[in-house]
């Protein structure tokens, strides 16, 4: 039978090299990993998972709950948490919940600790009061926890956007474009990173002595139809709007059909910034300038801070990842374009 030790003589490192290259214990080099994959491809060796368990007393398995995967935020953390977990050697427990504001926290927690993960990144993200649960007391008893998207907790690891910045990025742009009456079309305003967003948007005018008056926002759901919608809204409100940032870009695909509908000509009448930098935005007609907050590396990060706890380093940490602006020709009044 191929064993550690086979492959181990084969890649020319020590069986713990082989072993850590497994579980992700202690880091690896890329290119001894690389070494050991590739014996172990060629010895046809399979590891023992189930023995390996019941020796260190740890499932190598991490509960991700979750939830709106159909958005791109959501989705894209997923992908990044993906690519770490199998970077460090971990199998992933996916718990998709569809009503992120009415889950049932309780029975949700007391099912994954039941199956015995090492590890949990709550990446739900914060609804109304969906995180009350969560008390210290509570989170003593369970599995190591970490927290995607939701604002600053004592006690708490969190990994987040700074969603305030990333609006103040978006409108500061818009000012230093001259642009005179910047609105607002919002996520839905239950959500934490939506709040932001708006705090962000108002904040920055307020600085510059703009107008932040109430009738420059209307809500929209993250849908492409609200964006629509509330591009039209907005103009009726105050037609002498020359300039919107738009919660995320698939609120901005509605905004840019309607602008085109009503005549509205893109940057020249009406400049237009989203948030997300989905990979088709620098596709839509104009390309969209937008905001790009990390959510791979966030979902790598969610994955690390779990890994850490797992290995005993229980310092409760906030780390917070810092947005940039993307310069496309929908707010492109010079040579900024990138």
């Amino acid at each position: 039978m191929i064993t550690v030790k086979h492959v181990a003589r084969r890649a020319g490192v020590s069986p713990g090299t082989v072993s850590n290259a497994l579980t992700g214990k202690r880091p690896v080099s890329p290119k001894t990993r690389s070494r050991i994959f590739q014996a172990i491809e060629e010895l046809g060796y399979k590891p023992n998972l189930l023995a390996r368990s019941l020796v260190n007393r740890r499932s190598h398995f991490i509960a991700v709950v979750t939830s709106e995967v159909e958005h791109f935020g959501p989705s894209r953390i997923l992908s990044g948490i993906d690519a770490q977990a199998e970077e460090l050697g971990y199998s992933l427990l996916l718990s998709l919940q569809r009503d992120p504001a009415q889950s049932d926290v309780e029975q949700i927690i007391t099912n994954l600790a039941a199956r015995g993960v090492d590890g949990i990144i709550w990446a739900v993200h914060e609804v109304g009061q969906n995180r009350r649960w969560f008390t210290a007391e509570r989170r003593r008893e369970l599995p190591p926890i970490v927290f995607v998207t939701m604002r600053p907790r004592p006690g708490f690891t969190i990994i987040n956007t700074d969603n305030r910045a990333g609006a103040r990025l978006a409108v500061q742009h818009l000012i230093d474009a001259d642009r005179r009456v910047i609105g607002h079309i919002t996520g839905p305003l239950d959500w934490w990173e939506a709040q932001e967003r708006l705090a962000g948007w108002r904040e920055t005018l307020a600085a510059a002595g703009r107008e932040h008056d109430d009738d420059l926002v209307v809500y929209g759901n993250w849908e492409a139809d609200s964006g629509e919608n509330g591009l039209r809204q907005l103009l009726s409100q105050r037609p002498d709007v020359d300039a919107i940032f738009v919660a995320n870009d698939q609120m901005s695909i509605g905004a840019l059909q309607a602008a085109h509908r009503l005549g509205y000509a893109i940057p020249q009448r009406l400049a237009l910034v989203g948030f997300d930098n989905i990979p088709e935005s620098r596709y839509f007609w104009p390309p969209l300038s937008t905001v790009h907050q990390g959510l791979f590396e966030i979902g790598n990060l969610a994955l690390q801070a779990v890994h850490d706890a797992i290995e005993g380093e229980t310092k409760e940490r906030y780390i917070v990842v810092q947005p940039e602006l993307i310069v496309r020709k929908s707010t492109e009044t010079t040579s900024t374009q990138r």
